[in-house]
């Protein structure tokens, strides 16, 4: 990967850190601050697809607190019968 020399400025606490974290860790500074920009860049990324691109059917309403509740025991009492049914 090609690099591009650029120039910041940064607080003298934070290069002293840097610093401190790129001796203890055996590796340059240089490379802790390529990690901290790669991670501002990723942090403010517009992505070009909506994280959920699917579409599911369904009834066409929210369903109601007790109406998740009532479907998610449902399907646990399912799982539990039919491991119950495997182990027996």
């Amino acid at each position: 990967m090609s690099m591009k020399r650029t120039n910041v400025y940064a607080d003298p606490e934070d290069l002293a850190i840097i610093k401190e974290a790129a001796k203890r860790r055996g590796i340059s500074e240089a490379e802790i601050i390529r990690q901290g920009i790669h991670l501002a860049a990723m942090a403010n990324r517009v992505w070009d697809e909506p994280l959920f691109s699917r579409t599911f059917e369904g009834r066409g309403r929210t369903l109601a607190k007790a109406e998740v509740r009532d479907v998610v025991a449902a399907a646990a009492r399912r799982e539990a019968d039919d491991e119950a049914g495997t182990a027996a």
